[in-house]
């Protein structure tokens, strides 16, 4: 056997990052030695067969030789080979330790392969002495001086020049060492099998399940979990690297097709390289309508469905997710994020939403405290549902009941001092005291749990929902096998599906009635106002003031302090203070600010106080039939019914507390209630003039006289008649009534006003209608043609 040439064929595997078990990148720092002029062992022996980055060995004795001094090899590849098939067989890890080099040519001519715990770690090494490490590494060398050299010879061989068997720690038994580095390898067999699976959805987890079953055990397989998820890892880089041409490919188009057409590519300047932003003018349109509130939605990065996708979306006046831009996440750094916020601003003009929401991930908050400091930042409820589950599924076991008291702590309570109350039940009960999950999401409860957040508009109808999960804009489209070569065909579909969805809700709500369940001249404004599903479920809060009482507490000149509740059920009351003057109310649940919707308690109180239509300032544009009209329509607010009962009810309530004002400083006294008295019996004959004034202009015709030209004619009556026929001045009782008679005339001419206001308005409507089923029809056509063709 001496002399003898053994030949391998080999191609080197690349080594890679590990992951942990949530896929997140373990640094290990590298060894000096391992870096000089050698590539990394890691892929080099483990399963011996055909496919890339594998070892072919000779079959026969050969595989069981050690190593001796004079044995020669074709290549130093080849030598490293077999000292590292020969670690494998007796039970350790190898590594590259030194070299020589040519002075000639600078070519190596020696080479020397140690066992992985050969020397010791140099902690004070000069790359590591300036810096903090936040995830030391386990110290693993032990001074072993097992090692093989080899040395070039000038017929081109190499040849073993020095070989130490002796190990000084215990070696690895057989069912071990797939866990070794320099072993571990995934054969082309097993990459073929990962591939197939990670198409079909599986996960790190899965896959490596179905691998040790193939296998006949782990150690049969080569490789561990964290090699699996590298290998997966690498081949969505290489897929996504690919595809992302395409991708640009498919945003240049886009632009050239429609100049309002916006993308983005984030560059080098940005110390990180391949986020992707884009928005069409549709999005961009979306935006300038109902971009109050914003979600932001990474679920689609998730295991789930492993795909780097993230859309920003809103809610539309149907309270159907409408799409405000789309982003792909290859880079996921708070640098990159903030980049891409920037860019969405920039596409949208630079206006910020008033609220977001994102899941529960620090990098990403942030970022959004860079971009959008005034926003609020709300975390996905449904996302930390779903980590309670999987942080707590201990208890969801052992606890049936843990699951429904946690909901009704987050959801159902309705204050801050109620959930602080309940919360600090809830953890006793269960011992989570010391739960570290527990502590991290109490500490952010004013970013998740309801009570906290109802002062904030987040376009949700009701403040006690189970779980607000994302909009989900794409869910139905894409899955878990969505790879970025489909994702254009289904991202249109989706963008198609959702269009034709709003254009059904639009036709629904303009040629469709609903049923009045109220005489009430309120739903029937609202009825007319709102559109089909956000009427329906201002309905159920209006019908719902049946049961309410609502019992005045405090009356404070203007403000006027109620407690509602429903019958019998004190002990759950709540509270609205409304301004009589400004019409004005709010309401200890807060619904209006949360959803833009009155909350029963307030229309309670606006039943008890005779305020029989909607002021205008309750009715968002943002939820009406004519959200996208650019017109302010305000007919309904200003008919000349509407416009005669409102100011009924605020001259009435107006005078009302000018009244008790004036009685209160009245009873102080026996002077001053003189003088009151005195004002009031004055005031009644004033009053009693103007009324029967006002009785005989309307008698006239039987209605209100719309007489424009009175006014003219008192004013010239006024000035003709100052004087008598004698010449002499009219009394003080006759210029009051020229006076009454002439201010008649001006109220009959604002009333023609705004009879007149109030016709323009409503051919404005009109015109707004006919535009909007023409759109209606048109899109109609369209999907109609695409059907055909």
């Amino acid at each position: 056997m001496e002399n003898e040439v053994i030949e391998f064929d080999i191609e080197l595997g690349g080594g890679g990052r590990e992951l942990d078990d949530d896929g997140v990148d373990i640094e290990h720092p590298v060894d000096d030695d391992d870096m000089i002029d050698s590539p990394s062992l890691n892929g080099i022996g483990g399963g011996f067969g055909s496919g890339s980055g594998e070892i072919c060995l000779p079959e026969g004795d050969i595989l069981d030789l050690e190593p001796y001094e004079g044995m020669e090899f074709e290549s130093e590849e080849a030598a490293k080979a077999f000292y590292n098939s020969y670690a494998r067989r007796v039970g350790f890890s190898t590594r590259v330790s030194s070299s020589r080099r040519s002075r000639r040519d600078g070519s190596i001519i020696q080479r020397q392969f140690v066992c992985a715990k050969e020397g010791f770690r140099n902690l004070n090494e000069k790359r590591t002495k300036d810096r903090e490490i936040k995830r030391p590494r386990t110290i693993t060398r032990v001074g072993c001086k097992a090692a093989m050299s080899v040395k070039m010879h000038d017929s081109g061989k190499w040849v073993v020049s020095g070989f130490v068997r002796e190990h000084n720690h215990e070696l690895v038994p057989p069912d071990q060492v797939h866990c070794l580095r320099s072993h571990r390898q995934i054969s082309g067999p097993a990459k073929t099998l990962i591939d197939t699976l990670q198409a079909a959805g599986l996960g790190p987890r899965r896959i490596m399940s179905a691998l040790i079953k193939e296998y006949g055990g782990i150690s049969k397989v080569g490789f561990t979990e964290v090699d699996c998820r590298n290998y997966m890892r690498n081949n969505r880089q290489k897929s996504l690297e690919g595809d992302i041409q395409l991708l640009l490919d498919y945003l240049r188009q886009m632009q050239s097709e429609n100049p309002n057409f916006f993308y983005a590519v984030q560059s080098d300047e940005d110390q990180s390289t391949g986020n992707v932003f884009w928005a069409d003018s549709r999005a961009r349109l979306n935006y300038t309508y109902f971009g109050d509130t914003v979600t932001f939605d990474t679920t689609y990065r998730s295991n789930r469905y492993r795909l780097p996708f993230a859309p920003f979306t809103g809610v539309n006046h149907h309270g159907q997710p409408v799409l405000f831009g789309c982003a792909f996440l290859i880079n996921e750094t708070e640098a990159s994020f903030a980049w891409l916020f920037n860019k969405w601003l920039m596409a949208m003009s630079g206006r910020p939403p008033a609220s977001i929401t994102t899941d529960n991930d620090p990098v990403i908050g942030s970022a959004i405290a860079q971009v959008f400091p005034e926003a609020r930042h709300r975390f996905c409820k449904w996302h930390i549902f779903k980590q309670c589950q999987e942080k707590l599924c201990h208890m969801f076991l052992k606890y049936p009941n843990f699951e429904a008291d946690f909901h009704k702590c987050v959801n159902l309570t309705e204050s801050i001092d109620e959930f602080e109350s309940c919360w600090l039940t809830l953890i006793d009960r269960y011992d989570l005291r010391g739960h570290d999950w527990i502590q991290t999401i109490y500490s952010a409860r004013s970013q998740w749990v309801p009570v906290y957040l109802r002062d904030t508009f987040f376009a949700e109808m009701s403040v006690t929902q189970r779980s607000d999960s994302m909009n989900s804009y794409f869910d139905g489209y894409i899955n878990a096998s969505t790879s970025l070569s489909q994702f254009f065909k289904l991202y249109e579909k989706a963008l198609e599906s959702r269009n034709e969805k709003e254009v059904k809700a639009d036709y629904d709500t303009m040629n469709t009635s609903p049923s009045l369940k109220t005489p009430s001249p309120m739903e029937r404004q609202a009825s007319e106002l709102y559109t089909r599903k956000l009427f329906t479920r201002f309905q159920e809060e209006l019908v719902n003031t049946l049961t309410f009482m609502a019992s005045k507490t405090e009356d404070d000149d203007e403000i006027i302090a109620y407690q509602v509740a429903k019958y019998g059920e004190d002990h759950r009351a709540y509270y609205v203070r409304f301004n009589v003057l400004d019409m004005k109310a709010t309401c200890s649940c807060q619904m209006f600010e949360f959803s833009g919707l009155l909350c029963r308690h307030v229309l309670a109180v606006f039943r008890v106080t005779n305020v029989l239509t909607l002021p205008p300032h309750y009715i968002l544009k943002r939820w009406t039939r004519h959200a996208r009209s650019s017109v302010t329509l305000e007919e309904h607010a200003n008919s000349v019914y509407t416009n005669y009962l409102e100011s009924h009810t605020v001259r009435y309530n107006t005078l009302r507390h000018e009244a008790f004002k004036f009685i209160d400083e009245g009873a102080e006294s026996l002077e001053s209630y003189d003088v009151v008295v005195t004002a009031l019996k004055e005031a009644a004959l004033k009053v009693s003039l103007a009324a029967k004034s006002d009785s005989a202009s309307m008698m006239a015709n039987g209605r209100v006289k719309e007489n424009l030209a009175r006014g003219r004619i008192s004013m010239n009556k006024l000035a003709s008649s100052c004087q008598g026929s004698s010449g002499q001045t009219l009394s003080e009782d006759d210029m009051d009534w020229k006076i009454r008679e002439l201010t008649d005339g001006v109220e009959a001419a604002k009333r023609r006003c705004e009879v007149y206001r109030a016709n323009l308005l409503s051919v404005l409507k009109d015109i707004e209608d006919h535009k909007l089923q023409l759109s209606i029809k048109v899109q109609n056509v369209k999907i109609s043609m695409k059907d055909g063709l």
